[in-house]
């Protein structure tokens, strides 16, 4: 049950901008940016990463409405991100993938330990300076998100539907609720 009362009977991060759309209209556009907006990076690899850094911060609504995002994005393929989660480095992903993980990792662990070796180890596998930049500004974002949710206890459904209803729509509409 939230620690406030929201007024609306909507789940996770959706039910807390329902109760403040001021504060949801900038928390929308930069995950928009962040994760459809152009760039090298495929939209399922953006939200994998999400979902990787939600995991490690423990928080179920985010880990499995962006788990269920990037599998749809990455053509309904939910076991690979499920290996992701448990172990990246076994994942039959890209090196740079790997690489940016290990990034995400660290920023959602303690920034300051994202170290010189880490990045030209990113940039030995192909990552370019925007999808390092990119890699750790999702990151960040989603610590702050995972916070936010976890932070005011918002509703998180255990049925893994709404999830899948969430990761479709996403999907295919982005992150620009009207």
């Amino acid at each position: 049950m939230p620690h406030i009362q929201l007024n609306n009977d909507m789940p996770g991060i959706i039910g807390l901008m329902g109760f403040r759309p001021e504060t949801a209209k900038p928390l929308n556009e930069l995950a928009e940016t962040l994760l459809v907006g152009p760039s090298s990076l495929t939209r399922g690899e953006r939200e994998m990463i999400a979902s990787y850094v939600s995991n490690l911060n423990n928080c179920q609504f985010c880990t499995r409405s962006h788990s269920a995002i990037a599998g749809v994005l990455l053509e309904d393929n939910f076991d690979l991100v499920e290996q992701v989660k448990t172990n990246f480095e076994t994942a039959p992903i890209s090196s740079k993938l790997k690489s940016l993980l290990k990034i995400a990792g660290q920023v959602q662990k303690q920034a300051l330990g994202v170290s010189e070796e880490m990045i030209k180890n990113a940039k030995a596998q192909g990552a370019t300076d925007i999808e390092i930049h990119d890699t750790v500004l999702i990151a960040a974002a989603f610590c702050m998100y995972n916070r936010y949710v976890d932070g005011l206890r918002a509703t998180t459904p255990d049925a893994t539907p709404v999830y899948h209803d969430i990761g479709r729509r996403i999907a295919q509409t982005g992150y620009q609720f009207k």
